[in-house]
């Protein structure tokens, strides 16, 4: 039990992906808590879903691309200092394959953008967490595993 919460602890276990197209990263604006911020395509695994398998869903539902998973960046443990909530990112990378700009975008989205990386690294301090750039700056030094290193049984 969390001596803090008097519960049992238990971290968001969310997903992110990477998708680059001609230089350019895929992100969303998002309205959180009635703040406009940046992010990867990226939310939280379902029950009985598969982690790749949520990743393709969550840039599917944030920003109408379908995409294709190329590769896993990693794992990363954040804490957020305003509410106290853990979080696991596992991040992938992606190549987008098909847009569907009919598709309407998930509750809070206003839109997804393709940045430079430098524009996005410009623009830090509307990223949703540390989380955002950190996980570009791996994937453009070209951390890369297998897909095969996340495994659902």
């Amino acid at each position: 039990m969390s001596y803090r919460e008097g519960r049992f602890w238990q971290p968001d276990v969310t997903v992110a992906t990477v998708v680059i197209r001609d230089g350019r990263l895929l992100v969303v604006e998002e309205d959180v808590g009635g703040k406009r911020v940046l992010n990867q395509p990226a939310g939280h695994l379902e029950p009985d879903e598969a982690i790749v398998e949520a990743a393709v869903r969550e840039t599917l539902e944030e920003t109408g691309w379908t995409v294709r998973l190329t590769g896993f960046v990693g794992a990363y443990q954040w804490q957020a200092p305003e509410t106290g909530r853990s979080y696991l990112r596992l991040a992938f990378t992606a190549e987008p394959v098909a847009h569907h700009p009919e598709r309407p975008l998930d509750a809070g989205i206003i839109q997804a953008h393709w940045l430079t990386p430098g524009e996005l690294r410009a623009r830090a301090p509307e990223h949703r967490s540390p989380l955002v750039w950190r996980v570009v700056a791996d994937t453009l030094a070209g951390r890369r595993l297998p897909l095969e290193a996340v495994a659902a049984l």
